[in-house]
């Protein structure tokens, strides 16, 4: 059987051979221009393809994006529900860094982000915990509208009743930043 398979690839081997010389005697005078020509030709189908590909994956991305951030803050509420302090950590640190803007912050509110995240400061039990919900709402509070809220919501007695950490200095920049945001806009911060 092998050396019936040598004797077919000698013989598969050498008819290639023949063709390629039949084909260079054939086509002698013109082979530059034709490879130069089909070197063109597949350049140009390249430069198809390659637009093709990221035109596509352009309009896939601004069609799937906008979406995927919305359902990143609602998973981030959501995780401030759970029970284990670090989801609840990763929660309130994903919704500081997506309340860089206005819009985003009233989502949040809408979300009912600022109440998980007054809960999850009055049932912290550890200075990390407390930090990611302090710097969670500090950067909420840079919306009136969520500041107001917050207020409604009874934040101010939960901010000032949350205990100063000794180790991490941010938990009481965080809670100081908060009440001054509160003194600026004469909502009574003695209660």
């Amino acid at each position: 059987m092998r050396t019936l398979a040598a004797h077919f690839s000698n013989y598969l081997c050498r008819r290639r051979v023949g063709v390629n010389q039949q084909y260079r005697n054939f086509s002698s005078s013109n082979s530059k221009d034709e490879l130069a020509l089909e070197g063109e030709v597949e350049r140009k189908f390249g430069w198809l393809l390659k637009t093709l590909f990221f035109g596509s994956a352009i309009y896939a991305g601004y069609q799937f994006f906008p979406y995927m951030g919305e359902n990143l803050m609602q998973q981030s509420v959501s995780l401030l529900r759970v029970k284990d302090p670090l989801f609840k950590r990763m929660g309130a640190s994903r919704l500081a860094r997506f309340a860089k803007d206005d819009e985003s912050r009233m989502k949040i509110l809408e979300m009912g982000g600022v109440e998980e995240l007054i809960n999850m400061l009055s049932t912290a039990k550890d200075d990390r915990t407390r930090k990611a919900a302090l710097n969670a709402l500090a950067e909420l509070s840079h919306s009136d509208e969520v500041l107001a809220s917050l207020h409604r919501a009874g934040g101010i007695p939960v901010i000032r009743s949350a205990p100063s950490s000794l180790e991490d200095a941010d938990v009481e920049r965080f809670k100081l930043s908060l009440m001054k945001r509160f003194q600026d806009l004469k909502y009574d911060v003695s209660s």
